[in-house]
């Protein structure tokens, strides 16, 4: 499955939903890429704090509220991924209809969930 995605809000904190985002993606044998506030590792992923440029990223998975978005939405639509998917908490109807408008599919929905449906 080649739908390598991008966590942002990442966190080496084992109860966080973005670390367990990135250990369910890497059980589901998707690559993973990672950007927090911190540092960190998770599972062999690095939680990088600079906004890198990823080649072929497929799918974006947010942890951040909405109010800590705006800084991502140049970074992310620059990407040009094929989707968002904006975890519970982080709905956002500004961003979402600037992603629809750059030919960038949204969904409200958990990542965990998704992939427990086996429909990421």
């Amino acid at each position: 499955m080649d739908k390598k995605t991008l966590v942002i809000g990442a966190s080496e904190n084992r109860n966080r939903y973005a670390n367990r985002a990135i250990r369910s993606l890497l059980n589901n044998g998707i690559e993973v890429v990672a950007l927090g506030r911190r540092k960190g590792l998770v599972e062999g992923v690095e939680i990088e704090v600079e906004k890198k440029y990823y080649k072929n990223i497929h799918t974006v998975t947010l942890y951040v509220n909405a109010k800590n978005q705006v800084e991502f939405y140049n970074y992310i639509i620059d990407l040009k991924p094929k989707r968002v998917i904006f975890n519970p908490g982080t709905e956002n109807n500004f961003f979402e209809q600037l992603l629809t408008k750059n030919n960038i599919e949204v969904e409200n929905a958990c990542t965990l969930v998704l992939l427990s449906l086996n429909s990421y």
